[in-house]
């Protein structure tokens, strides 16, 4: 056994060594080898024939050799918008209070409020704004005889007194049916 360990080992270093020993006697140097990628390289490279040719003019730039002009775009001007007799229009705007005259008969009559509903109309606007045409709630922005809430709900102006009163009864006869219960309402719960 031990001859055959003792071939086993020579057998091995043979076939380790072998290889390298062809590889180790065939490496020469050699003088004009290239030593980096760019010169490995160079070799390949195209080759530009300029015989005859001076070469192409120099050509200088300037930074200041022209200039650009570039036309602004023009400013839109904005078109006003058309003013409408809408609420909203006059919600944005300042109120237009009350500056003409007249009492609360005249007022209650063009506002169409019948005659015999008169006392019930004195007693609530008597109440809610002590008959100022002019009168606003701060807290709430009602406004007007009747106090309307919100404002722009009167059809006009809410500080008139005739398009408030109109306002009013047709808020009156609607939600109570008539201005006689809007006054028992009232006098129940203190406000309508």
């Amino acid at each position: 056994m031990g001859v055959f360990a003792a071939l086993a080992v020579v057998g091995f270093a043979g076939a380790y060594i072998g290889p390298m020993g062809g590889a180790l006697s065939s490496a020469v140097a050699e003088d004009n080898a290239p030593v980096s990628l760019y010169a490995d390289s160079a070799g390949d490279a195209q080759a530009l024939d300029t015989a005859g040719d001076e070469g192409p003019a120099p050509v200088s730039f300037e930074r200041s050799g022209y200039s650009v002009y570039v036309t602004p775009k023009p400013t839109p001007t904005p078109t006003p918008e058309p003013e409408t007799a809408s609420s909203s229009s006059q919600a944005a705007a300042a109120p237009l209070y009350y500056t003409g005259g007249g009492s609360a008969a005249e007022w209650m009559a063009a506002a169409g409020i019948a005659e015999s509903d008169w006392g019930y109309v004195d007693y609530i606007v008597g109440r809610e704004s002590g008959w100022n045409p002019n009168a606003t709630n701060r807290s709430s922005g009602a406004c007007g005889l009747v106090q309307a809430l919100p404002c722009s709900k009167v059809p006009g102006n809410g500080y008139d007194p005739v398009d408030n009163l109109r306002w009013g009864n047709g808020y009156a006869v609607g939600r109570y049916g008539s201005w006689a219960a809007a006054y028992n309402f009232w006098t129940s719960n203190h406000w309508w």
